[in-house]
C-alpha cells in the first residue's frame, strides 16, 4: 500500500488567466513547481496530477508526475469543487486497487510551496 500521495489539481479552464497552469514562471510551466516540490519530499510516494487537459497531462508527465486519467468535464467546471476532483481521483485509484493512507493537496498557483514545506507539515502531522 502506498502511503502518501501528492494530488495536484490543474484544470484547463480559468476565468482570470487563460491557461494559467502552464504559464511560464522562472523558465518552467507553473505546474512544474508543485510537481518538483512533491518529488523532492522525503514523505511523498506518488505525485498525481488531475487535469481535464491533454496538454497539461503531457507536460506533467514530462516532469515525472503520474497523470493516469483525464478528469471528466463535470469535475473541471468553474463551480466544481476540489473535493469532487479529489474524490474522482481516489475513486479511480480504488477501482485499480491502489490505496493511499494520506494525501497532500498542492496547487499550481502556489509555486513557492517547497519540499521543505511539505516535509515540515508531515513531520508535524
Amino acid at each position: 500500500m502506498n502511503k502518501i500521495a501528492a494530488i495536484i489539481l490543474a484544470r484547463k479552464g480559468s476565468k482570470g488567466l487563460k491557461n494559467k497552469n502552464i504559464k511560464i514562471l522562472r523558465k518552467k510551466e507553473l505546474i512544474f513547481w508543485p510537481i518538483n516540490a512533491a518529488k523532492n519530499s522525503k514523505y511523498v510516494d506518488d505525485v498525481i496530477v488531475s487535469t481535464d487537459c491533454p496538454k497539461i497531462m503531457k507536460i506533467s508527465k514530462s516532469f515525472g508526475a503520474n497523470a493516469p486519467f483525464l478528469r471528466p468535464k463535470k469535475f473541471a467546471r468553474d463551480k466544481s469543487t476540489s473535493f469532487d476532483a479529489i474524490k474522482h481521483c481516489f475513486d479511480f485509484f480504488k477501482e485499480k486497487k491502489i490505496f493511499y493512507k494520506y494525501f497532500v493537496l498542492l496547487e499550481p498557483t502556489s509555486p513557492l510551496t517547497s519540499n521543505i514545506d511539505i516535509d515540515k507539515a508531515f513531520k508535524k502531522f
